[in-house]
């Protein structure tokens, strides 16, 4: 919703919204905008509006209730977006893991070559009134990616995750099923994910990964606390070599996806180098900072495959340092359906602090606690906001905060500590 209400201040609509009072990250960009943010009130509705409405917000939300009493349209954010993207050549990136990544590493890459308005999953978004590219982010809970009918998707693996609303894998891959029989051109799939290796479509799908056996293949791939390089071959045919500043193999999948896309719509691999070589990245995944002697880095990471692998990451941009996990698993749905999963991804770091679940409102917690998961994990402590001052032993070490709820409030504990 933040992304979207950039995007469309940019292009000169009047934006404003309301939300909750407590303090988001996603509500600096607006705020750098000048957007108005309010409380909500039933109030702020008011004749002449369009209201576009978050998904976790009911119709029975006193501001939707007023703005039927007077008769304004109201439109789900995804439904909105569904109408918004047939203006431009659209691309979808979605997947259970790395979209946000993609979706800012495609949009930096594409911008490049032509004018790209973007809506990325970390609440950043941009409008551009002569864009002919629309890249955005197109999540898979609750089937919201359905209301889509991109030209291109960009598929970056299937895997189980939302518990409170998929029943399995087989759940999970239906959906993007679904969604592959939507998308108009072309799909761009990892063709290393087994799952979808199985995606039928009506459009060519071109595979990308590691195995020989894809389309766009990474071979001669070169770690270094530096960064990563590779060379990438077309149909076995040499096609350029990249570098890209940033760690783990599910980085150069992310980079191969956004590459074979490029490609495809003619974009020349000078460009897509110079861009891949200049990324930032994106909030929240793998952002760092150093204070004192140690790196701390704040990651989104809340499934046991993306804690490993930001852990992998981690290993290759430190290996000579203390690895240090800080988690704070999100929903108990997903704890108690990963209990063991989570272990072993967090197994991987020298050191596990845990801190308490945080819970949805929908969910029954049953008995399940943190101490559950401590159980699993070779000496693992947990720790409360109060008193983070365990992690300042780990003096050269690196301090992974990982988690998609409040944990961001317990890295700020610990760096108000070390001032």
């Amino acid at each position: 919703m933040s992304a979207l209400a950039q995007i469309l201040h940019d292009m000169d609509y009047q934006v404003q919204g309301s939300d909750v009072e407590k303090h988001f990250f996603t509500q600096i960009a607006l705020e750098q905008s000048g957007i108005k943010i309010l409380p909500f009130n039933k109030d702020n509705i008011l004749p002449g509006m369009t209201i576009i409405a978050g998904n976790a917000f009911p119709d029975t939300h006193e501001e939707i209730q007023r703005a039927m009493e007077l008769g304004l349209p109201i439109v789900r954010y995804h439904r909105f977006l569904g109408d918004f993207m047939q203006n431009f050549t659209s691309v979808a990136v979605t997947g259970a893991h790395g979209k946000t990544s993609t979706t800012g590493l495609l949009a930096h890459v594409m911008k490049g070559a032509k004018p790209t308005s973007f809506l990325i999953g970390d609440g950043t978004g941009k409008g551009d009134k002569a864009a002919e590219y629309f890249v955005f982010e197109a999540c898979e809970y609750r089937r919201h990616f359905l209301s889509y009918f991109p030209d291109y998707a960009i598929m970056t693996n299937i895997d189980f995750d939302h518990p409170d609303y998929f029943a399995n894998l087989e759940d999970v891959f239906s959906a993007f099923q679904e969604m592959s029989l939507q998308v108009k051109k072309g799909i761009i799939a990892c063709g290393d994910d087994e799952q979808l290796q199985k995606i039928q479509a009506k459009v060519p799908v071109v595979f990308y990964g590691f195995a020989e056996e894809n389309d766009f293949q990474a071979r001669n791939v070169v770690k270094s606390t530096d960064g990563t390089t590779f060379d990438v071959f077309v149909r076995n045919t040499y096609y350029h070599t990249f570098s890209i500043p940033a760690y783990g193999d599910h980085n150069v999948l992310n980079a191969l996806g956004v590459i074979a896309l490029c490609n495809y719509e003619g974009i020349e691999a000078k460009i897509i180098e110079e861009q891949l070589n200049t990324f930032q990245g994106v909030k929240r995944r793998f952002s760092e900072k150093t204070i004192g002697g140690q790196v701390i880095i704040d990651d989104y990471a809340h499934h046991p495959t993306e804690i490993k692998a930001t852990i992998e990451a981690a290993n290759q941009k430190y290996p000579d340092r203390e690895i240090v996990a800080v988690f704070q698993p999100h929903t108990f749905t997903r704890t108690q359906t990963f209990l063991q999963e989570f272990a072993d991804s967090l197994n991987q770091a020298d050191k596990v602090y845990l801190c308490e679940i945080f819970g949805s409102a929908r969910e029954n917690h049953g008995k399940l606690s943190i101490e559950d998961l401590q159980e699993k994990i070779d000496g693992a402590e947990i720790i409360t906001e109060e008193d983070t001052s365990l992690l300042k032993k780990h003096d050269n070490g690196v301090i992974i905060f990982m988690g998609a709820g409040d944990i961001q409030k317990f890295q700020a504990a610990y760096e108000n500590q070390l001032v």
